[in-house]
């Protein structure tokens, strides 16, 4: 096991431009930044930081390293040998210092909370300030300088106002070699400090800081910084996004990362990897601002979030302040290894792992219907700091041994042709009025059915198998309504819901019916769903 250390990188964009600039950071935080921190072994967090001193470089950004010998192996060194096509034209035009820091200690406040367990809101605005010092005299200069930072300068700076960690750091790293050796100290604020105040002035006015610097440092650079990103695993930038033009669209070859530019279109299909490693895909859009109040979707079992694509654009058209995330559950495109029965427990910490992905820090909203509306419920009873609302539909709190047979017997059909499973699934979902009045929405659903992992379907079908929600529903503490399509079961889950809204928590929950529509009412009637929900929304 070797040290753990800091990956500090310094950029200046040689074109100042504003297309070059929106490039550049659209680039850096939807692709760069990401790569890095979904190799949470290696990078557990990444930052980025602007320069407030007026010098060059003006960016900076700055990743833990969990140990300084990973950044030797072939998962990091091909990481930057094998640069897409569009980062090497983005950093061709960037200078770049990349630099390799042994982590020799830190001191931190009391209850220091480590900016990546920040929110963007919380963390946004702190001060950096970084001060390296060449060292002179060898081991014994470096063993010198190391204890009266140690002991005395950084007990010190603890005092100031504002005051949240410092971190001593060596470098050239060890992993490098080199003979020049410089002390590198990162001391970190509050946006609102007591920098320049007399408790600093005093932490740079001593007699054992003279001696020090007489007698084992040549030479001080200092820089002043403000945090104004943190990375997460999932890409999520839309801001600079929506400022490029069509042709700075991007797509990996594997096809699970794609930007789509443009003020009106601009929109982000990526992944992040739930706790057990199995991918998540999933797509951000609408309002642009990092800040906006977020809706999220979660789909019925055997479907991909394309199934909310009407919905979609009535919301975006009738609700331009939101930012909309929907997301593929686990099994629509493959399964872990080994395989492993999904449970709602499971779809709830998975719908987690993606917001924490994405950092955001709460809905606004939660939409999901079918194994996504008792998905909803769940992460609403498990997770109910993290939404503010839900809406649940076409769902039932409970499932019967029934039920889990109904399962067993589509999972056969599904081994032998899953596009017979398709037909009969969306013949069953949808309401009469939709199979004969609107045949191309029900051509696009089987489609879509047919178009599962099929493996994927048999263990992630079993989240409905054996679950019982009726007793922990009365302690939901978080605002709900219930949809349901008028035909659902031939009316039979509207009784269900029916009788089961009055149960949850102190107040129950309303129910509203969506006419001519069966289990998946956004997708048959777009328009009378929005109607439903827009003014709970």
């Amino acid at each position: 096991m070797s040290n753990p250390g800091l990956l500090y990188v310094t950029m200046e964009p040689r074109r100042h431009d504003e297309e070059f600039l929106n490039q550049f950071h659209e680039w850096y935080q939807n692709e760069h930044g990401p790569t890095r921190l979904r190799l949470p072994h290696i990078f557990p967090n990444g930052f980025r930081y602007r320069a407030t001193d007026s010098l060059k470089p003006e960016f900076l950004a700055i990743y833990d390293v969990t140990e300084m010998r990973h950044l030797e192996t072939p998962v990091y060194t091909q990481l930057r040998g094998n640069r897409t096509k569009r980062e090497g034209e983005t950093i061709g035009q960037v200078d770049v210092d990349r630099r390799f820091f042994d982590l020799l200690g830190e001191q931190a406040k009391e209850g220091f909370t480590k900016i990546e367990d920040l929110s963007d809101r919380e963390a946004e605005g702190q001060v950096l300030i970084a001060v390296e010092v060449e060292v002179k005299g060898g081991e014994q200069g470096e063993k010198e300088i190391t204890k009266w930072y140690q002991e005395e300068h950084i007990p010190m700076l603890s005092k100031i106002p504002g005051w949240l960690r410092s971190r001593v750091c060596r470098t050239p790293s060890l992993i490098e070699g080199g003979d020049k050796v410089r002390i590198v100290t990162l001391h970190e604020y509050e946006k609102v400090n007591g920098l320049g105040g007399e408790e600093h002035k005093a932490s740079m006015d001593t007699k054992w800081r003279t001696e020090v610097f007489d007698k084992w440092i040549t030479a001080k650079h200092r820089r002043t910084y403000e945090l104004f990103y943190v990375f997460g695993p999932g890409p999520r930038e839309l801001e600079t996004l929506s400022k490029l033009p069509e042709s700075k669209g991007f797509k990996w070859e594997d096809g699970k990362i794609e930007t789509v530019p443009g003020k009106d279109t601009a929109a982000v299909n990526a992944y992040v990897y739930a706790k057990d490693g199995l991918t998540i895909r999933y797509r951000l859009e609408g309002n642009v601002s990092p800040k906006a109040p977020t809706v999220a979707f979660s789909n019925s079992l055997l479907t991909d979030y394309h199934m909310w694509d009407e919905l979609v654009a009535i919301l975006k058209a009738a609700r331009p302040d939101l930012r909309i995330l929907r997301y593929d559950t686990r099994g629509r495109h493959e399964i872990p290894l080994p395989p492993v029965p999904a449970t709602l427990d499971m779809l709830a910490d998975d719908l987690q792992t993606l917001l924490k992905g994405l950092r955001i820090e709460k809905l606004h909203a939660l939409v999901g219907v079918s194994m996504g509306g008792a998905t909803t419920l769940k992460f609403a009873l498990k997770y109910p700091e993290l939404v503010d609302r839900i809406v649940a539909c076409d769902f039932n709190v409970a499932s019967s041994d029934a039920n889990t047979a109904a399962w067993k017997d589509r999972i056969v059909v599904a081994e032998k042709n899953i596009r017979d499973l398709a037909g009969v699934t969306v013949e069953r979902w949808f309401h009469p009025h939709t199979m004969t009045e609107k045949p191309e929405i029900a051509k696009w659903m089987t489609d879509m059915v047919a178009g599962n992992n099929v493996e994927g379907f048999k263990y992630s079908c079993q989240a409905l198998w054996g679950y019982n929600m009726r007793e922990e529903m009365k302690g939901c503490k978080v605002n709900t309504l219930f949809v349901v399509g008028d035909g659902d079961g031939k009316g039979a889950l509207v009784k269900a819901m029916e009788g089961f809204k009055a149960n949850l928590g102190e107040m129950g929950a309303e129910l509203k019916i969506v006419p001519n529509a069966g289990h998946l009412p956004m997708s048959e009637a777009a328009s009378d769903f929005w109607e439903a929900i827009n003014e709970f929304l």
